[in-house]
């Protein structure tokens, strides 16, 4: 792979190229006979705990999120066959790979406790009072 293929996953994080690699075969489905003679099912291997381009906490967020989809040695496969064209399912299995990568390492702003204003809880109350004096309309009358 050339330098131009290096895999761009957001802003200040790129794969290089040389850890990433790329294995073709025949994709399986319907097809007639393009599909027995064309190698376009695409598979994308990167190996997440061996990385230069990601620290330690990075390295351990990727293989606690990743972890049913990474191999005992650490390697995240990606496997793209939906179109009949290789080119087109490398570029779909790059896009994949960085997906995976940018969902898994975005951390999600922390909730910030709000406390529930007292107009709230007083509309809350009224209503309940209300609901109250409705239902208790509609019973009998006691006979004392």
């Amino acid at each position: 792979m050339a330098a131009g293929d290096d895999l761009l996953v957001k802003d200040g994080l790129i794969i290089p190229a040389a850890e990433l690699t790329v294995t073709v075969s025949r994709s399986s489905g319907p097809g007639g006979q393009h599909v027995n003679t064309t190698d376009s099912r695409v598979q994308l291997r990167w190996n997440v705990l061996e990385t230069a381009v990601l620290d330690d906490a990075q390295k351990d967020r990727l293989a606690r999120k990743l972890a049913s989809r990474l191999s005992g040695e650490g390697v995240l496969t990606v496997a793209c066959e939906t179109h009949r064209s290789q080119h087109r399912n490398r570029e779909e299995a790059r896009e994949r790979l960085a997906a995976l990568i940018r969902e898994s390492l975005h951390r999600p702003k922390p909730r910030r406790r709000t406390r529930v204003p007292r107009a709230a809880k007083e509309k809350r109350l009224d209503q309940k009072r209300r609901q109250s004096q409705t239902k208790r309309g509609r019973r009998k009358p006691d006979d004392d």
